[in-house]
C-alpha cells in the first residue's frame, strides 16, 4: 500500500508547475530560470560549457550577458551600447581594463537601468570595450544584490 501511495504522489507532483519548471531546467536548454522560491530569488543553470549566459536589458534594450564575477564592471559591446541608446562614437576610450585577452581601452559610463528578469537596478557603472566579444554582467551589478551564489551548475541571484 505504501508503495502505491509513493508512486501516486510522484505522478501527482510531476503535474505541479514548480516540478515542470524544474524538469525543464534539467534538460539541456541554455539559460533557464529554474525556480523562483520567492519573488526576490532567481536561479539559473549553466550552459554545457559551464557558463551562465542570461537575458537582460540595459536602458530598456534587450541583450544577453555572460556572468563574470571576475569582471569589476558591466561591459557592453559597441552594438549592445548602440541598442541601449549610447553612441560608441561619442564615448571617450580613456580607461584601461585588464581582461583575459590582455589590456584594452574602455569607455566608462553609467547605465540608467540594468534589468535581469525581475531584478532592476538604476545607475549601474559600466564600460564599453570596442572589441568585446559579448556583453558581461560584472560586479558593478552583482555586488548591489542582496547576495548571489554559484554552486556547480547553478547561479542564484537574491534581490
Amino acid at each position: 500500500m505504501k508503495r502505491w501511495l509513493l508512486v501516486l504522489g510522484l505522478v501527482a507532483m510531476t503535474g505541479h508547475p514548480l516540478c515542470a519548471r524544474a524538469q525543464d531546467a534539467v534538460s539541456n536548454k541554455p539559460e533557464v530560470t529554474v525556480l523562483r522560491p520567492s519573488a526576490n530569488t532567481l536561479v539559473y543553470h549553466a550552459d554545457p560549457n559551464g557558463h551562465f549566459t542570461i537575458a537582460g536589458s540595459a536602458n530598456g534594450a534587450p541583450m544577453r550577458f555572460l556572468v563574470d564575477t571576475g569582471a569589476t564592471l558591466v561591459v557592453l559591446t559597441p552594438s549592445d551600447a548602440r541598442a541601449a541608446g549610447i553612441d560608441p562614437h561619442d564615448l571617450v576610450f580613456d580607461q584601461v581594463m585588464r581582461t583575459a585577452n590582455g589590456t584594452v581601452p574602455a569607455a566608462a559610463m553609467v547605465l540608467r537601468e540594468l534589468r535581469v528578469d525581475s531584478i532592476s537596478l538604476g545607475e549601474v557603472r559600466a564600460a564599453v570595450i570596442r572589441k568585446a566579444p559579448e556583453s558581461v554582467l560584472g560586479m558593478s551589478f552583482l555586488s548591489r544584490l542582496k547576495s548571489f551564489e554559484m554552486q556547480r551548475d547553478r547561479l542564484t541571484l537574491y534581490r
